[in-house]
């Protein structure tokens, strides 16, 4: 699809001169009848919208402003990706900016989707500094130069794009109910054999023939030396993925044989600044390179296949109530939601008898097409978005 734009009228403009950056400050929450908090951990990679927050009951010494309308950007470790559109009144982190648009010349509809573009994080990454948690400044982020089409224009491309986005998020909120089906499904069938039948949980230690193991990293390359491994967004919808997934980096071979991947093997994801995200687990059913190994971020777990089927063991490990009962031993250090191989060890599953975890497995069938319809569809629009972007702004 392409927009067929004709530039020759834009206006050529610096992100300062449309973008105000907005530090307003409040020191007395309940006066201001502000509730929410928003830390940096609140807001997903891609996802324009907030779902998650915080309470003021809980105490904070947060006391940057939001307000509805403003666009916000995780400025510490910006390759994250973390830009969000304000719909409610808040505090927030000082790691994130609060954009407010010069309506004269810019529409606010229209900001998010600039600062999602790909020219302004390139702007945003070249800029950073700091090696363990870099940050990007207004001074130098204001200097991000782009084209600004009329308002009337950007009326009409901040409408399109908002649809786009609109039904993203409702395909997604759809997928959700799936999984949420899915998960329900999986708990009434373990809790039904925990009732009839007598299935109890089992710690992990007691089900598998190795691990927990943390994995092997290194600095990688964009030259292909050395060995594959992957980035630990490959651990994704419980499966594990290659592809753009995997990178590589120079290691002796031989010296990473023990961390190298086989199909049925479990990794699970160790750290995250999103909590929901900690904790969760991919299966390895092939599609990686040869002799592909894995990340310290990642921890893997091979099932002793005479007691738990390992797809079985990744559908009971992902589902709501487990993944919860996971994540109640995640801490949080910088921002970074971890757990360890100890809390992976005294998780519990529960383990029928094989014949009946191949019946429950067969159950999840119409789940998954479903779930796979609705990640296509999300696919689909999201590389929509990228093109749009890409075309209205520019970048790579």
């Amino acid at each position: 699809m392409s927009l067929n734009l004709d530039k020759s009228h834009w206006k050529r403009v610096t992100f300062g001169d449309v973008i105000r950056n907005v530090n307003e400050t409040v020191r007395d929450l309940e006066a201001a009848g502000i509730d929410r908090v928003i830390a940096m951990e609140h807001m997903d990679p891609g996802e324009l919208k907030i779902s998650r927050w915080g309470s003021t009951k809980d105490g904070t010494t947060f006391t940057r402003r939001v307000k509805p309308g403003r666009t916000l950007f995780g400025k510490r470790r910006a390759y994250q990706r973390k830009v969000a559109y304000a719909e409610f009144d808040a505090i927030c982190s000082g790691d994130i900016y609060t954009f407010e648009a010069d309506e004269t010349q810019l529409l606010g509809e229209l900001l998010p989707f600039l600062v999602q573009s790909n020219g302004f994080f390139e702007h945003a990454l070249g800029t950073s500094a700091g090696s363990l948690s870099p940050r990007t400044n207004w001074r130098d982020l204001k200097d991000f130069e782009f084209d600004l089409p009329p308002l009337d224009e950007q009326k009409r491309i901040a409408d399109l794009l908002w649809a786009v986005e609109l039904h993203r998020i409702n395909t997604l909120r759809s997928k959700m109910e799936v999984s949420d089906a899915k998960s329900l499904m999986l708990a009434e069938c373990l809790a039904s054999g925990a009732e009839e039948r007598g299935w109890t949980l089992t710690p992990v230690s007691e089900i598998v023939t190795s691990g927990p193991t943390n994995g092997k990293s290194a600095r990688a390359n964009d030259e292909q030396r050395g060995v594959p491994t992957l980035s630990i967004s490959a651990v994704r919808d419980g499966g594990v993925r290659g592809g753009d997934y995997v990178k590589w980096i120079e290691v002796d071979p031989d010296s990473v044989t023990s961390f190298r991947l086989q199909p049925g093997d479990f990794l699970v994801v160790r750290g995250n600044g999103n909590r929901s995200l900690t904790g969760r687990g991919g299966l390895v059913k092939g599609g990686l390179p040869l002799g592909c190994i894995y990340p310290d971020l990642l921890i893997r777990l091979r099932f002793n296949p005479d007691r738990m089927l390992p797809a079985f063991a990744a559908e009971q490990w992902n589902s709501a109530a487990v993944h919860a009962s996971l994540l109640e031993n995640a801490k949080s250090t910088n921002g970074i939601w971890k757990i360890n191989g100890k809390d992976i060890k005294s998780h519990q599953l529960v383990v029928p008898p094989l014949r009946d975890q191949a019946q429950i497995l067969e159950k999840t069938t119409s789940f998954d097409e479903a779930l796979g319809a609705s990640r296509a569809e999300i696919s689909a629009l999201e590389a929509l978005s990228s093109a749009l972007l890409s075309e209205i702004f520019g970048g790579n």
